[in-house]
């Protein structure tokens, strides 16, 4: 049975990926920052559960080993966090862009840096950054810029981790009917591509993910 945390899991995707694992056999930990939405949550389950804020990053880098405790080890690490703004880069606020990147970067970064240490060999570290990493969109630069903060340093631990056979994924879904952006901090959002399916983006990932905990170990370079 697979050892899975989900973080993020009271937002839509991450509600998805905590199904959608449950369905496969995984046995989750689940965290999340609307504290009534995690204890239904967690009733529903029967998973352990634990609060977290992007602004404790501290918590944040605290929430895998907490999982790992509960879980008795932990196979893979997926966050599924973010916050959209919009507007062009002069009419941002700097408020708003510190909240975008301490939101959709350093929290994600802060909770995968406290899994790194305690993910088993042949496991799993993966974050939802979006296909706005490859193409951003006119008034999207602060937003963009945070996702692509996040999806660069995914890429640089994936190098670190190799040798432990550890899968770094840099999960770039397209937009998705969610209401996400409808639900920005700022702004309103330029005219976006058609919708896809959530729940078929994220059945997908998690079968790339335990893919890879179910592939024979590859024998790293010496």
């Amino acid at each position: 049975m697979h050892r899975v945390l989900v973080v993020g899991a009271t937002g839509e995707l991450g509600t998805h990926a905590v199904d959608g694992l449950l369905t496969r056999g995984s046995e989750l930990a689940v965290a999340g920052r609307d504290p009534a939405r995690l204890a239904s949550l967690a009733a529903r389950t029967g998973c352990p559960a634990f609060p977290i804020d992007a602004y404790d990053l501290d918590g944040c880098a605290g929430a895998a080993p907490r999982a790992a405790a509960a879980l008795g080890g932990l196979d893979g690490v997926l966050v599924a966090v973010g916050v959209p703004a919009f507007g062009t880069a002069d009419s941002t606020p700097d408020a708003v862009a510190e909240h975008l990147m301490t939101v959709n970067a350093l929290c994600p970064m802060a909770v995968l840096r406290g899994a790194i240490p305690v993910v088993r060999d042949g496991g799993f570290l993966a974050a939802i950054t979006g296909a706005i990493v490859g193409a951003p969109l006119t008034g999207t630069a602060d937003y963009a810029a945070s996702k692509s903060a996040l999806s660069c340093w995914l890429a640089v631990v994936s190098r670190e981790v190799r040798r432990r056979d550890v899968h770094v994924v840099d999960a770039r879904l397209p937009h998705m009917a969610t209401g996400f952006a409808s639900r920005a901090v700022s702004g309103s959002p330029p005219r976006l591509p058609p919708a896809a399916d959530p729940a078929a983006e994220m059945a997908a990932l998690l079968d790339r993910l335990l893919g890879h905990l179910s592939s024979p170990r590859r024998q790293p370079n010496r």
